[in-house]
């Protein structure tokens, strides 16, 4: 019988990740966008049903990143 691994990432705690102190919660950490991107891109590309599972989950972001999403949600669209 197969038994389900969960990765919990290096053994060794990367420098770019730091556990968010303020918010008290030690299930929350801090990247920076170019440490998940790659790996969030290549998920979605390869359609990877996991990130279903995080669908609903919240992010905070920089009110500059989300303007610039919205510009782009925006000229995106077809006829936009």
């Amino acid at each position: 019988m197969r038994k389900l691994r969960v990765y919990t990432g290096p053994e060794t705690e990367s420098p770019n990740l730091s556990l968010l102190d303020a918010a008290g919660d030690p299930n929350t950490v801090r990247v920076s966008l170019g440490e998940i991107l790659p790996t969030l891109a290549d998920a979605v590309a390869s359609d990877r049903t996991w990130l279903s599972d995080f669908a609903d989950d919240e992010m905070t972001i920089s009110s500059d990143l989300y303007d610039v999403l919205q510009a782009y949600r925006h000229f995106r669209r077809p006829g936009g």
